[in-house]
């Protein structure tokens, strides 16, 4: 975490057990709002890992690529 101006900025990525996370970029307020949006992201096949902050949470995720489609030009 970083200072900026006297405001808490999260870093964009983060490693988890040697992955890299990306930070959704929303501060919840509470562990309740941020649950939620945790079963959304699972229901969505992402792995997510949370960072709880000055009585905020801050959620990381990742999906892996299981197929890439390559169009003709």
């Amino acid at each position: 975490m970083v200072s900026w101006g006297g405001r808490l900025v999260m870093p964009n990525d983060v490693l988890f057990k040697e992955k890299k996370f990306m930070w959704d970029g929303v501060d919840y307020p509470s562990k309740e709002k941020a649950l939620e949006k945790i079963q959304e992201y699972k229901n969505n096949g992402f792995e997510v890992e949370t960072i709880e902050e000055s009585g905020k949470t801050y959620l990381y995720t990742r999906r892996v690529v299981k197929e890439i489609i390559v169009q003709d030009q």
